[in-house]
């Protein structure tokens, strides 16, 4: 993986997120705290760029788990003021307004966009920003849902892979236990990202480093990390089938 001085990045993050809160003329941020690294980064990073009084954290379980305390402690380690609404009755009537069952995949997507509205009602109503939690691994490979956590006014994390992030979230001081913690997106009991992905983040990141940023030919990747080349084309095609995730709708030259 590439070498980064991780203290300098830090201090670069913090200062993109006061820049952006003055360039935008708002009060503060909101964002939505899952109990995963990801998110709790990005609420340690808020805190330390604008101060406690100025971070919303909204906790949205679908689920009620090990997740909401692992959130929970995140608030209030930081002790910025936070909410625990619970989607399920929210996502539950939408499905029942729908008027059929929704598969597990859907349901998810619908979790993810219900809490991405939610973020937004409190930020138009408060005038913050939202602050999104998506970091490269997942962006490059597609692993977020199009208009719901991949939705956000800004990405502090979004040029960093996750063992990257993993590496900044020991610095800032994030819980141990989240940082050991299985990645999950929480969209079903028992989820896991890297059972979804097909990969372990490790050997994820190792590949979209060469893949995307060195321009590697597959095969040399291949060799290098000494790995069947069906893990590289499968990287690959997770990057090459997510395209459209990745851009604004498009359409035709007029």
């Amino acid at each position: 993986m590439r070498f980064l001085d991780y203290e300098k990045v830090i201090n670069m993050l913090i200062s993109f997120i006061q820049e952006k809160v003055e360039e935008s003329k708002v009060k503060g941020v909101v964002l939505g705290i899952s109990g995963g690294v990801d998110s709790a980064t990005v609420a340690y990073l808020a805190t330390k760029a604008l101060g406690k009084e100025r971070v919303l954290g909204l906790i949205l379980p679908y689920y009620i788990n090990q997740d909401v305390d692992d959130a929970l402690l995140v608030c209030k380690e930081l002790g910025i003021e936070h909410k625990l609404i619970n989607i399920k009755e929210i996502v539950d009537q939408f499905e029942k307004s729908i008027g059929f069952e929704l598969d597990r995949v859907s349901k998810g997507n619908l979790m993810s966009r219900t809490r991405m509205v939610i973020l937004y009602a409190y930020a138009n109503s408060k005038n913050y920003l939202v602050l999104g939690t998506s970091n490269k691994s997942e962006f490059l490979t597609g692993y977020f849902t199009k208009w719901g956590d991949g939705a956000s006014d800004y990405a502090p994390l979004i040029n960093l892979y996750k063992t990257e992030v993993w590496e900044i979230a020991k610095r800032l001081g994030v819980p141990e236990r989240i940082i050991n913690k299985k990645p999950s997106a929480g969209l079903w009991e028992g989820q896991s990202d890297e059972d979804d992905l097909g990969i372990s983040y490790q050997l994820l990141d190792e590949i979209l480093y060469r893949l995307v940023d060195l321009k590697m030919e597959k095969n040399k990747i291949a060799e290098e990390l000494n790995v069947p080349i069906e893990k590289v084309k499968h990287v690959e095609n997770l990057v090459k089938r997510s395209e459209h995730k990745r851009r604004l709708p498009i359409g035709p030259e007029i």
